[in-house]
């Protein structure tokens, strides 16, 4: 609490720093681009519902993460998700923004300094036919969730105050950095021809590969794999999910910044993709195991929605069906393995979103063919692109989450004690329990 208070202190004085030189002397503010005519009304309302259906994602979250851990832990779980809403969303604004779509230095990174508190996003400020504001809301939503789906792979053993640091920092130095390479106009990434259309690689990968470095680095959970570790509420998981399926036509289809064609064809490619994804789950479990599960569905069509999001405004009805069967069963694949390979990932985020956003990427070079043309359509070249994001993403995500995790570790600690594990981290790190009965 200490290292956030003076943070906000700090934030506060450069703030009104920036402010007053912006005051008094409006020739040296940052310039941005400005409207020459009116933001499209039609488009402007589109990217705000967009912006409200990412954030309902993240409630969504917690309802499908809290209900898969045990019920000592609901809480804790869920707050892994909503302390993002609050860490993530004031970076966003500080300095998040200005590194993700700031200006390029070298393809790399935005200055920091360029959209500091976003002074600079005026209201006559346009991002394409959309208010910037409007925009950069929309992809704060983003830099929110993604920190957000590592909780998954280290529930019910994680100080909360070392959680919350590394958040923050892993959104300043992977999420925002990744951002810039793909998204922002100068990336070096998305002038080298990489496809990513809604976050395959940004959001996904990055978090997916993440979670799978934190939860070794870890350690697993006390008593696994042999211990009573079952879902305590498949129930709240299941609407969690549908939650996430609701909300992810915002985050696809509003990756269009347009009311238009394309955003028609992410929006049925992630509804396609989804269903295809429950299909392919099921279908695999049921010869594995004999029987297809509730929280088979629930993560078959997450999977589905993972490795659809790179290609959403790529691919036709058919490759979204090729795309949602074949992630749903790699998919389960993944998840089963994680045992044989001796890592416990609480929540299976490396096992569908790592996995997922990694084949949803390399898919997108195969399968493209609407504004873009993929292996199908006789272009290698895009695969191989697709291929340079996803080893260039994977191993940026993978050596500063591995730094981080040494340094959070070493100055507050990560892994909360044996004792406090055992009675539960609601009690232990809120004070509080989910049920009172």
């Amino acid at each position: 609490m200490r290292v956030a208070g003076l943070s906000l202190s700090l934030i506060l004085c450069l703030g009104v720093l920036a402010a007053a030189a912006q005051t008094t002397d409006e020739a040296t503010a940052p310039v941005v681009e400005t409207a020459t005519a009116a933001a499209d009304s039609g488009d402007t309302a589109w990217m705000l519902v967009s912006s409200g259906l990412v954030l309902l994602m993240v409630p969504g979250l917690a309802l499908f993460y809290g209900g898969m851990v045990r019920r000592k832990n609901v809480l804790s779980s869920m707050m892994h998700s909503f302390i993002a809403l609050g860490v993530v969303g004031i970076q966003w604004v500080v300095v998040g923004y200005s590194i993700a779509f700031g200006d390029s230095i070298g393809g790399w990174v935005g200055n920091p300094m360029s959209k500091f508190l976003m002074l600079s996003v005026r209201p006559d400020s346009l991002w394409g036919t959309v208010p910037e504001s409007t925009f950069a809301m929309f992809q704060g939503m983003f830099a929110i969730i993604t920190p957000a789906l590592i909780s998954g792979a280290i529930a019910e053993r994680v100080r909360f105050r070392a959680y919350v640091l590394f958040i923050l920092l892993w959104s300043t130095l992977v999420y925002d950095p990744l951002a810039h390479w793909v998204w922002n106009p100068d990336g070096w990434l998305l002038k080298l021809g990489a496809l990513d259309f809604a976050g395959g690689t940004v959001v996904h990968l990055s978090s997916g590969i993440s979670a799978l470095v934190m939860a070794k680095m870890l350690g697993s959970r006390r008593g696994y794999p042999s211990g009573d570790m079952l879902p305590h509420n498949l129930t709240m998981t299941l609407l969690g999910a549908g939650l996430l399926w609701f909300g992810w036509f915002g985050f696809n289809a509003g990756s269009a910044v347009a009311s238009n064609s394309t955003a028609a064809v992410a929006f049925a490619a992630t509804h396609i993709a989804a269903a295809s994804g429950i299909l392919g789950w099921l279908a695999v479990e049921k010869l594995h195991r004999g029987h297809p599960s509730a929280l088979g569905a629930a993560s078959g069509l997450v999977a589905g929605l993972v490795g659809v999001t790179p290609a959403a405004g790529f691919v036709a009805p058919w490759a979204a069906i090729v795309i949602g069967l074949t992630v749903g069963a790699l998919c389960y694949g993944a998840v089963v393995m994680k045992g044989r390979f001796g890592y416990d990932d609480s929540l299976d985020a490396f096992g569908v979103h790592g996995v997922g956003g990694t084949w949803g990427a390399l898919m997108t070079g195969v399968v493209a063919t609407i504004g873009a043309s993929g292996l199908v359509l006789g272009n290698a070249g895009q695969l191989a692109d697709q291929f340079v994001a996803v080893v260039a993403a994977g191993a940026y995500a993978v050596i500063v989450t591995w730094i981080l995790f040494k340094i959070i570790d070493a100055v507050v600690g990560f892994r909360i004690d044996p004792e406090s594990e055992q009675i539960g981290l609601d009690q232990v790190e809120h004070g509080e329990v989910g049920y009172n009965m």
